[in-house]
């Protein structure tokens, strides 16, 4: 082992999935993050079943949330012989065990489709990267850290987790690390950090006396729009698509997007800024996830947390449809009247929503609303592109849908907020490390932040710092 702490950087670089990287210290190795890369089929699987060190090798995971791309790599690394401890918040763990399975099932179902296709082509079967039971195998791995309570995670490597915001249960992980010299070492990693008065969730908490800093850089170039703005936005899209006689379609993170979108869907309702039609939860993952946000109520913020006591409903439940059940799913497609269909994945990557933009995309009546970040090669950033022609399962489909894009509903700190958070940090920093952000984006947060006091990196995989 390492006399010096060091990290190695390992994934989410200059790009914003795949997160993980890799602590080295004098009593063993851990992972910051194990998420799942997202993009062409070939590359995911080879990217995602490359280890950086054999998994038996490495003492522990801290992960800070149940996003995919930050969580979703578990199931690879255990059935590759990981069996040390994966510390995270209690509504990190609750979600994972819905998450993490249902990220297995989805690949299983998506290969058995995509394998219809390449049999009638005469071509060789694809395999998924795993299953819904091996990741069930990764749950027994989890230990719940709540925030602010210290835990010693190996011998002189001490966690504290601080409320990010951005998700249910995501944490600021906060490591203070022997370095031998006396003095230990604090490292911040800030992936992904919330924005400020946002619905939902509390305001990101800011660590002080940090060393070094690890943060995202996913909006390191631009301010989001007024989330009024945006919200009308919504709803002009709604009405505009209802009126045709159209389908509206909303490909949503299963966590947060989800509950965000049904929260402001329920104001317009209120609020008479939308017509009365039905409104479908598409995504079992999704109506799971909602049910635990109601068995955490301590990590909303003061309001919601009233108005649940209070009786109130925060995601308009009584007048949403939530399905489960595939065949119900397949119904959806069938019925041409106005409707509202939030399904999953948020990236359009897999699940229910390739089903739904297959019937729909081809058809200048429906709507596609985009309400969330989408990574290069992905099928999502197709849609925002607007390509002429979309591939979806192997087969080419014209774009005709309207493609409307809502990018204030994103819960990732702009550059603003990521600058005033680096501030808030305090002077004594000693390094900077932007991660989790394609490459000018990350490029125009480093410029912003030069000649604040201290070294800004973007590092590039493989790159491996001494933190001294």
């Amino acid at each position: 082992m390492n006399s010096v702490p060091s990290i190695r950087f390992l994934g989410g670089l200059q790009a914003v999935t795949g997160s993980h990287h890799l602590l080295e210290t004098r009593a063993g190795r851990f992972l910051l993050d194990c998420g799942l890369f997202q993009g062409r089929r070939d590359e995911y699987y080879d990217v995602n079943s490359r280890f950086a060190l054999p998994p038996e090798q490495l003492s522990a995971i801290v992960l800070s949330h149940a996003h995919i791309d930050h969580s979703g790599n578990l199931p690879t690394w255990v059935r590759g012989g990981f069996s040390g401890s994966i510390y995270t918040t209690p509504a990190t763990r609750d979600l994972c065990s819905l998450m993490l399975p249902d990220s297995g099932h989805i690949q299983e179902e998506d290969v058995r489709f995509v394998n219809k296709i390449r049999q009638r082509k005469g071509e060789p079967p694809r395999y998924p990267l795993y299953t819904e039971a091996d990741a069930r195998l990764a749950l027994p791995f989890f230990r719940d850290v709540p925030y602010l309570e210290p835990r010693e995670i190996l011998p002189g490597v001490r966690l504290t987790f601080c409320d990010a915001g951005h998700v249910l249960g995501l944490a600021i992980s906060v490591l203070e690390i022997d370095s031998g010299n006396g003095r230990p070492v604090r490292i911040a990693y800030a992936v992904d950090l919330g924005r400020r008065d946002l619905p939902l969730l509390r305001d990101p908490m800011v660590p002080q006396q940090i060393d070094y800093l690890v943060i995202e850089s996913t909006y390191g170039d631009r301010a989001h729009d007024s989330l009024g703005d945006n919200t009308e936005k919504l709803a002009a899209a709604v009405r505009r698509t209802i009126d045709r006689g159209g389908k509206v379609v909303i490909p949503s993170f299963a966590l947060e997007r989800t509950q965000l979108v049904l929260y402001m869907l329920r104001e317009l309702r209120e609020q008479n800024r939308i017509p009365q039609v039905p409104i479908f939860v598409d995504s079992p993952l999704a109506c799971g996830i909602t049910e635990v946000f109601e068995r955490h109520l301590d990590c909303l913020d003061n309001d919601d947390q009233r108005r649940v006591i209070n009786g109130g409903d925060l995601f308009g439940e009584h007048q949403v449809r939530f399905i489960r059940d595939v065949e119900e799913s397949k119904e959806l497609n069938a019925i041409d009247e106005p409707m509202i269909i939030i399904s999953a994945s948020g990236m359009c990557e897999s699940g229910r929503v390739l089903h739904h933009l297959r019937n729909t995309i081809t058809n200048g009546r429906n709507t596609v609303i985009v309400v969330g970040f989408m990574a290069e090669y992905t099928l999502g950033r197709r849609l925002v592109e607007r390509r002429p022609t979309i591939r979806i399962f192997g087969e080419e489909h014209p774009l005709r849908a309207e493609i409307v894009t809502c990018n204030a509903f994103s819960a990732h700190a702009d550059q603003p907020g990521l600058v005033e958070y680096v501030q808030e940090s305090g002077r004594q920093l000693r390094g900077i490390f932007l991660v989790h952000g394609e490459s000018a984006r990350a490029a125009a947060l480093a410029e912003r932040l030069q000649g604040f006091g201290c070294p800004v990196t973007i590092p590039a995989a493989g790159d491996q710092v001494e933190l001294a």
